[in-house]
């Protein structure tokens, strides 16, 4: 009797917890208990005093709640924020970030989240001006050129592309947010100059401010001007000291009243990183107002505001550039000095002075999310395309590389990656779409997806080899690898954004109750601190039973809302989010304010929540595209991949928890734990091997896996030069196959394939049509496999030329580079004309 009843508290006591159940119902189970037991009537009235205290809210706000308070304020155990740091907090709204934060996230609602799908309006826009654009122009005559073509500049102009996301009541295209993205998508494959310049137009330009912001005046003059591209907008934030620290910028701006009796600013700033300023005909400046005279009415410091500058004003100095990293895009600096605009240019209006930081992080939260993950997508995929087929066309010790169990590795990477970064890229846009700001997710995409393009091309890079490094027309990774830290260092570069941002504001945005506390501490309110307070115990006490739950049983107690090969996959992400919500909690009430400076620490817990949202969005696209089978290796190597580095970031966590008592206990027995019961392991050899065959395999994988981007269809430019050779060699492999198979069943002689030609053909074991493909084949083979190369004099004057002129005529490329490719040397044997005949 005894051993069920203890059996039954037990599985009572794990099952409420697991469940989350009210403090009311905890009183219950303990009443139930003492009457089971027996107790004495002291226990009672002890009992049934703490019940009282605890389930009565005026006695608990009175008698535990307002010591509570003081106890927090006076040992800092809640962290403080700044306005700025509010402003940035409260910039958009709280998406799927915060199921993981509920450590129980609902996986039916965000499987029922909406999908975007390619409209025939958008496949014609595609298919039509894109695809122009990106022919008009290769991104090596970009380089040479060190800009884009007056044509191009011109084209970009006609067909809108500077105006992609004004509303067309503004002679704007008037995109989507995933239209709009899966154009920079594919203009990404073909050059990075393309997306620096038309990205900034549509992203964290103007236009997007006064979409949201502007007076209807505003409005109706400048989007229309914008659209048409007869303005060309810049927006000037960053400073020499003002890098990260955005809000400390030291531009200023003063009211004062003109002769007229008018109010105007008197504007002095020195800005750099501006991207597109030294052509720009409208400047967005960031400055901080003053009015010394309260003309405006908002006191004397009115704040960082944003503000319109013809860029013709008198005192605004531009025309300079900057070189990053050799990329040719106008990336500049530019200086104002004494320049006077009149208040009506303030984004907004009067009523809108102050409101700057609001204003910039409010359209950040949702354009970071946007822009780069759909270049570094158009990367990625341009690069699996690129290395799937250089490594069947390139051969070593009579084999094509991608044979080798090295160059495996590192396509798997890419295919996989490749994969996961559309789903994260779709998945974020159809949120935007809907008229979501989730600046948490936003700040992950942005971040994960620029660094899983440096991995895949750094893979990429790797696999070209000595092709890969060698500049000219033919090389096409070299120029995308030296632009790749553009995309990690702007919008937020990478190491704050890990650091601080996802987590640092993620822990506060989009927990369920942390911000109503901090809000009800700043505001004095025990009510609504009291409120939070012990909901927020009690999701810490239901995560506590759930993730040691979860962690016994692997994740099988969770529910799936699949069936199949990805149930478990849901499963395991249950489990992650119960510990990490669990952990997360644990981390505020031990740190408390001094969490900010733990930066190594919210790191890691940055890294978990990241993977967590990459696989929830590679699941999502599995599940939107159809469950398709061909496409599980992806996704199997991609959420394997994504739980092996939750399993290395809960472990950093666990083994650098710097805090008495609890450190020890998860350096030591927690850690132990996890490491015998892990999360996730890496995606095992055999199915890398997998994926890599499905990258060098012509069809409908490989092309669904790189759909979107610009692939040339002459032979004559180095990535349709290279698909030919791919393709013409899959064709060929049967034959080869044949003669050596041929040669081991002694019907030829034992010489390596390409030397048997002659032979084969006499003994018929191939046909004359079979012999012209396989020349054709090695022929293409080794002329796609051949890198440039200039004489002394070409490159010496090519360099000479690019140092001291930033834009060079048709004709001037043409003379200082006059490239002419090596034929070909081909290793086929000649034979007689009369036996191929």
């Amino acid at each position: 009797m005894n051993y069920y009843l203890i059996s039954t508290v037990i599985f009572l006591l794990l099952l409420l917890g697991y469940i989350g159940v009210p403090l009311w119902v905890w009183s219950v189970y303990l009443a139930v208990l003492l009457v089971f037991f027996q107790a004495p009537i002291w226990i009672w009235v002890i009992f049934g005093a703490i019940a009282c205290i605890f389930n009565i809210p005026i006695l608990r706000q009175k008698l535990i709640t307002s010591s509570l308070i003081k106890a927090i304020k006076a040992f800092n155990l809640l962290p403080k924020i700044s306005d700025t740091e509010r402003a940035a907090i409260e910039a958009g709204n709280v998406w799927v970030d915060g199921e993981f934060f509920s450590g129980q996230p609902d996986f039916q609602r965000i499987n029922q989240e909406p999908y975007p799908q390619v409209t025939p309006e958008l496949q014609a826009f595609l298919d039509g001006p894109v695809e122009q654009v990106c022919r008009m122009v290769s991104d090596w005559e970009i380089y040479l050129r060190k800009d884009l073509p007056p044509e191009v500049w011109d084209y970009l102009k006609k067909e809108r592309f500077l105006g992609m996301m004004i509303p067309q009541e503004y002679g704007g295209l008037g995109f989507s947010n995933f239209a709009y993205s899966s154009v920079m998508t594919k203009l990404a494959s073909r050059s990075f100059t393309h997306i620096a310049t038309v990205g900034v137009t549509n992203s964290l330009g103007p236009a997007k401010l006064l979409l949201r912001y502007g007076t209807q005046e505003q409005k109706n003059y400048y989007l229309p001007r914008l659209a048409r591209g007869e303005e060309i907008p810049c927006f000037a934030l960053t400073e020499p000291t003002a890098g990260s620290d955005a809000a400390s910028i030291k531009s200023e701006g003063i009211v004062f009243r003109g002769e007229d009796g008018k109010l105007y600013l008197r504007l002095n700033w020195n800005k750099r990183y501006i991207t597109l300023a030294a052509i720009a005909t409208l400047l967005g400046l960031a400055f901080k107002l003053r009015d010394p005279e309260d003309y405006l009415g908002k006191g004397k410091d009115v704040g960082i505001t944003c503000v319109l500058i013809p860029t013709d004003t008198p005192g605004v100095i531009m025309g300079r550039r900057h070189d990053p990293m050799g990329v040719p895009f106008y990336n500049s600096p530019t200086e104002g000095h004494n320049v006077v605009v009149s208040v009506d240019q303030i984004i907004g209006g009067v009523e809108q002075a102050g409101n700057g930081w609001k204003m910039l992080m409010q359209t950040l939260a949702a354009g970071r999310g946007i822009s780069f993950p759909a270049s570094c997508t158009g990367v990625a995929k341009l690069v699996a395309r690129v290395t799937g087929a250089y490594a069947v066309v390139r051969q070593q010790f009579g084999l094509s590389i991608g044979h080798f169990e090295g160059v495996e590795e590192p396509l798997a990477r890419i295919g996989s990656l490749t994969y996961l970064m559309e789903s994260v890229r779709n998945y974020t846009c159809a949120a935007v779409d809907q008229g979501e700001q989730p600046a948490v997710i936003s700040a992950i995409a942005k971040y994960s997806l620029t660094e899983l393009s440096r991995k895949i091309i750094n893979d990429g890079m790797d696999i070209m080899g000595g092709a890969g490094i060698c500049r000219g027309p033919r090389n096409l990774l070299a120029n995308i690898y030296t632009a790749t830290p553009i995309s990690i260092t702007v919008e937020g570069a990478n190491i704050l954004t890990r650091t601080l941002m996802i987590f640092g504001q993620g822990a506060i945005r989009c927990h369920p109750y942390v911000y109503q506390e901090i809000t009800a501490l700043d505001q004095s309110d025990v009510t609504a601190f009291d409120q939070a307070f012990w909901h927020h115990l009690g999701l810490t006490v239901r995560n506590t039973f759930r993730a040691l739950l979860l962690s016994i049983s692997r994740g099988y107690l969770a529910a799936s809302p699949v069936p199949g090969a990805t149930a478990k996959y849901y499963r395991k992400l249950e489990w992650a989010s119960a510990t990490f919500a669990l952990l997360t909690d644990i981390t505020i009430f031990s740190f408390g304010g001094a969490l900010k400076r733990r930066e190594k620490l919210t790191g890691r817990f940055a890294d978990i929540l990241t993977w967590m949202y990459l696989a929830t969005a590679t699941l999502r696209r599995f599940e939107a595209e159809g469950r398709k089978p061909e496409d599980l290796p992806f996704v199997h190597w991609a959420m394997q991949y994504a739980f092996a580095q939750i399993q290395s970031a809960f472990e950093g966590i666990f083994q650098n928890f710097s805090v008495p008592v609890l450190g020890t206990l998860f350096a030591g027995p927690v850690s132990w734990w996890w490491r015998l019961n892990p999360i996730g392991s890496l995606p095992n050899d055999q199915l890398g091997s997998e994926v890599a065959r499905k990258l060098q395999t012509p069809g409908q994988i490989r092309d669904r896996l790189t759909a979107g981007i610009y692939i040339p269809t002459s032979s004559e430019e180095a990535l349709g030069r290279l698909e030919k050779a791919f393709i013409l060699l899959s064709q060929a492999e049967p034959l080869l196959k044949k003669l050596k198979n041929a040669s081991h069943t002694e019907k030829l002689p034992q010489q390596k394939p390409d030397e048997l030609i002659s032979a084969a053909l006499k003994a018929r074991v191939i046909s004359n049509k079979e012999v012209e493909l396989i020349c054709e084949a090695e022929f293409a083979r080794n002329d796609a496999i051949q890198v440039d190369s200039f004489t002394l004099e070409e490159y010496l004057q090519g360099t000479q030329q690019s140092k001291g002129r930033w834009q060079m005529a048709e004709g001037e490329i043409n003379e200082a580079f006059s490239y002419t490719p090596t034929p070909p040397y081909s290793p086929i044997p000649s034979f007689n004309s009369e036996e191929v005949k």
